[in-house]
């Protein structure tokens, strides 16, 4: 019981099983409860900050996870079943992940922040070996997305015919406001708004083909779901200050400072919540056991 909410006997059969099917390994019985315990009170403080998604947030949260597995929700559905878990236990888990989140980086966000200084102290660190990983530079972008429509459920060849038309206008864009122009000109082409990104924004394998890609021409063609995209590159400015490494070190300083700042706050949400065990945990039982000492009271 936590503050009179109970956590069951089926609550902690289902999140044992879902923790074998996600890491392939068997928690204990008081690992799974102080899990159960934990989400329970990340939740219901989230709540009295008004911070509670709506069951559509959680289901496109679900819906991510098995498009990154590349499956189906249903799919998914049916390995969590089959697995002796369900969704319900994936999206109370996704649930207190985003609202838990939320709340501890809205309530210290001064105190998450990270100093430029910190950064490259952090860098130094761990790059004293590689000199060149201190002086990396990033840069920003001005890009233009350029589109060359297929419809819909148009078959293969329709996508390759437009690959084509996208390497000759690729040949012939050699300077962003004349091949904008061009691009414009040309049938069932849409030239959208201009877009400043950062090569911290992207990956290693799209930032390699930016870097290959001289300024005023067009990135080499690639099919999506609305056709054939490239993205013309009308601006690349150098910048040290924001770096793929620097970002890097940035995102583990932050990292660091937000598990402290959790830690401490969850503490502090248990001690102050009634915690109540109607059935002595095994666990506790033999560790009191073992040691001689009666379990300490939660």
């Amino acid at each position: 019981m936590v503050d009179g909410q109970p956590i069951t006997a089926r609550d902690i059969e289902t999140r044992t099983k879902f923790i074998i099917l996600s890491t392939h390994q068997t928690p204990t019985r008081q690992e799974v409860i102080d899990g159960l315990i934990d989400e329970m009170l990340e939740i219901r403080e989230a709540k009295r900050y008004t911070i509670d998604p709506s069951e559509s947030d959680v289901n496109d949260s679900f819906n991510n996870v098995a498009s990154n597995m590349n499956i189906d929700p249903a799919r998914l559905t049916q390995m969590l079943v089959n697995g002796g878990a369900s969704a319900a236990t994936l999206k109370q888990k996704l649930r207190a992940q985003m609202v838990w989140a939320s709340l501890v980086r809205g309530r210290y966000r001064a105190s998450l922040e990270v100093a430029d200084s910190d950064v490259e102290a952090q860098m130094h660190l761990h790059d004293s070996g590689d000199a060149s990983a201190s002086n990396q530079v990033g840069y920003e972008y001005i890009l233009r997305p350029v589109l060359l429509v297929v419809p819909r459920g148009s078959p293969d060849a329709a996508f390759e015919a437009r690959k084509k038309e996208a390497e000759a206008l690729r040949a012939r864009f050699t300077e962003c406001n004349s091949g904008i122009a061009f691009a414009r000109a040309l049938r069932e082409v849409a030239v959208r708004d201009a877009i400043s990104k950062s090569s911290t924004d992207f990956s290693d394998v799209l930032r390699k083909i930016l870097d290959d890609t001289e300024l005023g021409h067009l990135t080499p063609p690639e099919q999506t779901g609305e056709g054939i995209q490239m993205f013309a590159v009308c601006s690349k400015r150098e910048t040290k200050s924001d770096s793929p490494g620097m970002q890097k070190a940035r995102n583990q300083l932050f990292e660091q400072k937000f598990g402290a700042k959790a830690k401490r706050y969850l503490a502090d949400l248990r001690r102050q919540a009634m915690i109540e065990y109607k059935q002595q945990p095994a666990d506790a039982t033999a560790s009191a056991s073992a040691t001689g000492k009666p379990p300490a009271r939660r």
